[in-house]
Parts: C-alpha cells; structure tokens; sequence
C-alpha cells in the first residue's frame, strides 16, 4: 500500500534538513529520503564548521543575511544548543583588487556597519596576520562560524520531533510528478505526496534530467585542511576572525580559514574556487591531495605564519556551481507543486535555514516572502532530455 504524505523531500543535507523542518512546523505530514546515512561525508554539509557572515560582494545576499541570521538564533534556542560561534570575519588584500572593490561597493549599497582597517589597524588587532604593504581589510564583528553537522542533526531532530518521517540509505529511483501529485520510488516501497521538494545536492543534476531539466551544473570536489598553529591559544574564536583572502595565484582563488574552539582540530584553511569541475558524482576522486596541503601552508607561511603548523587532516568537499555561482531556489516550469532548490555553489552553507524556509514557503504556499530574484531557473536555457 503506497503511504502518503503531504510533502516529501529528496536529499537530507543542510538545504533538505532545513525544509522537512520548517514543513513540519507548518503542521504538514512531511516525509524526507536520503540515500545515504544521515550526516554523511560524500556530500557538502557534513563537518565542524562553516562561515556565516554578512559581508558579501551582492547586496541582496547581505539582505538576505539579515533573513538568515534571526533564523538561526532561533533554530539554536529551540535546540537548546549554540549551533553559532561569534568570531569576527577579516576580508583582507589590496584595495584595488576586483574582488575587494566589489565587496566594499555592496556594504556600503546595503548600508552594512562595517570596519574598514589598514594594515597597521589590521596588524595592531590581529598580530596572527602579515600581511604585504598596502593591504587593507573591511571587518564585520558578527561573522562567524556555524557547527556544520550539529547545524544538520538540530533541523533533522526537530523536523523528527514534530512528526517527519526520516529514511536514510533509501536512494530514489524514479519520479513520477502527475497534475495533481508525485509519485517518488524507491527500490523498497512508493510513496505519494501533494508536494516535491528536490534538494539532493551533487546529485541533483541526473535526479532533475529525468524530469525534463538539464540544469548547468558542475560538481567542484574542494579540499579541507586543518593545520596545528604554534600556539592555538591564539586562533581561538573571539582571538582570531574567520578570514578571507583576495588574492588569486599559485594559492587558489580567495583562500579563506575559521578558527576552531577545539585546538585538536586546529585552523581551517582552503581556497574559496580553483579546483576542477566533473559532470557527476560518480567521477568525484575524494582522494586528498598532499601538493595542494602544501600549497595551502605554503600560503600560512606567508599571511599567517604561526597557523602553518603539521597538517592535522584533511578531506574533501562537494560544491555543485551554477554557471553564475547564485542558486536555484524556484518551482518546476511545469509542475509547480514540485520545488527545487539547487546548486549553492559553495557559499550556500550559511543560508540553508533561510532556504529551507523559503522552499517550505513555496511547496505549501506557492510564494515566499524572501528575495529569490537571484534564483530563478528562468535564467538558464534548460533543454529537454
């Protein structure tokens, strides 16, 4: 007998975690599938942490940090755990640079508080850093970091606890939308529901073609590395910010890093892009590179010489990149009660409360109230396959 639901959601990382919970605090009978455990590590949420900031070179994400940030406060306080640590967050690099300009235009356009310091300020509130003659820095004071896993287990949690149905290891292998419904199998059972939400990270892509959309996707397997400071006292939140680099070369493009509050885990530290794309997930090598390790530290030597400590571990990460690097967060051209939110391009962490929310908006209401101007599939020209 076909169980059916409300609405199901495929893929139960930080986006699809997110909306099964604010669906089941809508009071909908809500059923999530994932197909591998919860909180595993093929994909793009799992891990200790991930930088929540304001400050970004578009001024609608800056607004629609000011949507995120309430909604975290108030996913960690039903919780009952601190899922935001306060760090501070240090964009940093020669003015002239494109990246910092454009950062810079858009705080000032979002009318965003903001510091902006040179070298000698930089020098005088982080010694960590050493940096070159003529940089400069803008800082925000609540930039941060977000405990990654713990972020998804909370929603995962929560939605359960309102009554979601969560399976795990249960891939789905066909979608059948009708005009009224879908119909979503999987290899032990169908399940039925007025509403899809498709939020299956890297393998949204072959999961969306049999629907009729070729979505531009491509998957960037990053790399993560940890490295042991000389003294981790002194790059522990609230002594050292979340950092970004604007700077390109032999490093990567915009290496970045976030403290840690555990010194065993020491210093992230990665590049922002720069790796190489693949079609699919099943072409993904997540064999970590030791040339890009020392790459990496190389650049600690240089701008943060005290974090380019042993290498305490390192693993790799999925981003899946639109063409523009903004997301997909709409409903299908011809199902409208199917909803997709997609491709988040490696900067989408830090929104997935908001996005689940604004897709839970969508699949129950058919609108949101939050700014998806940047994320319509409109803007791509999808071909039928």
């Amino acid at each position: 007998m076909t169980r059916q639901f409300d609405v199901i959601v495929v893929g139960a990382g930080g986006i699809g975690s997110a909306t099964a919970y604010y669906l089941s605090r809508a009071g909908k009978k809500v059923l999530l599938l994932e197909q591998f455990e919860l909180n595993h590590q093929k994909g793009s949420s799992y891990g200790f942490s991930r930088v929540i900031r304001y400050t970004y070179d578009n001024p609608i994400y800056v607004e629609l940090m000011r949507d995120a940030y309430p909604l975290w406060f108030a996913l960690q306080e039903e919780a009952g755990e601190q899922l935001y640590v306060k760090t501070g967050g240090l964009d940093f690099g020669f003015p002239e640079t494109d990246t910092f300009q454009r950062m810079k235009t858009s705080l000032d356009a979002a009318k965003l508080d903001y510091e902006h310091l040179d070298k000698t300020e930089i020098a005088h509130r982080y010694p960590q850093f050493s940096l070159e003659d003529g940089m400069e820095g803008l800082f925000h004071v609540d930039s941060g970091l977000l405990r990654a896993s713990r972020c998804v287990l909370a929603h995962l949690n929560l939605a359960q606890q309102r009554g979601a149905t969560i399976i795990d290891q249960t891939p789905v292998l066909k979608i059948r939308p009708t005009e009224n419904g879908v119909e979503v199998q999987t290899a032990a059972e169908t399940f039925a529901s007025d509403r899809l939400v498709v939020t299956a990270g890297s393998w949204a892509k072959e999961l969306l073609a049999k629907q009729g959309i070729n979505l531009p996707l491509k998957i960037m397997p990053c790399q993560l590395g940890f490295y042991q400071p000389s003294n981790a006292a002194n790059f522990e939140p609230g002594k050292f910010p979340v950092f970004f680099a604007h700077m390109n070369g032999d490093y990567g493009e915009m290496p970045y890093g976030i403290p840690h509050e555990d010194n065993r885990l020491g210093i992230k530290i990665t590049t922002f892009y720069g790796w190489d794309t693949v079609d699919s997930p099943s072409e993904v090598d997540y064999t970590p590179s030791h040339d890009w390790t020392e790459r990496i530290r190389d650049f600690a030597k240089q701008y943060i010489p005290d974090a380019a400590g042993p290498l305490i571990s390192t693993r790799r990460c999925l981003y899946t990149l639109t063409p523009d690097k903004d997301f997909v967060v709409d409903q299908h051209p011809d199902y409208p009660h199917v909803v997709i939110g997609a491709g988040f391009s490696g900067h989408g962490f830090k929104f997935t409360t908001l996005m689940g929310k604004m897709l839970a908006d969508l699949a129950t209401e058919g609108h949101t109230p939050h700014n998806t101007s940047l994320f319509k599939l409109s803007r791509f020209q999808l071909v039928a396959v």
